[in-house]
């Protein structure tokens, strides 16, 4: 019924038949929907986008961590005395600074071990450790943005 009302009233209006116009409880429905639509659309958007800007820290992070193997190649097998301003030497679209900065950590001796990270303009801290010949990801805030809660893990590798 509502719907005949309303497409007699459009179809008069765009004829010119005569002057007809919406009743106020027909606008406030419109208004009332179109409300509910965007409550329920912008926390999605908002969402995608803490997803998108940590997808950028999480690149970064695996980028320090090719650049931090290639330091490694050219010093003889050892993390050791790797900097943030030396990755970025190697790999020139790293940044030192600000949004998705890299870090690196846990390479203060010749035992395989660093651990590199990111930190997004969400301020979720994203990283890659090695251990000898374990790798790990992790993240903090679990469940926000790109950071899984995956068992409690925050493992962002899958």
């Amino acid at each position: 019924m509502f719907l005949q009302n309303l497409r007699a009233k459009m179809s008069a209006r765009l004829s010119g038949d005569r002057e007809a116009g919406f009743t106020l409880i027909e606008l406030l429905v419109v208004m009332l929907i179109l409300g509910i639509l965007a409550a329920i659309a912008i926390p999605a958007f908002f969402n995608q986008r803490d997803k998108g800007t940590d997808a950028q820290a999480k690149a970064a992070v695996r980028t320090a961590e090719t650049a931090i193997e290639t330091f490694a190649t050219e010093h003889g097998g050892s993390y050791k005395g790797a900097e943030a301003g030396d990755l970025a030497a190697i790999e020139p679209t790293l940044q030192t600074s600000g949004d998705n900065a890299i870090a690196v950590s846990e390479n203060t001796a010749d035992d395989g071990k660093y651990k590199v990270t990111a930190t997004s303009g969400t301020t979720n801290t994203f990283s890659i450790a090695r251990n000898g010949g374990t790798v790990t990801f992790s993240c903090t805030t679990l469940g926000n943005g790109g950071c899984p809660d995956d068992e409690g893990s925050g493992d962002w590798s899958k």
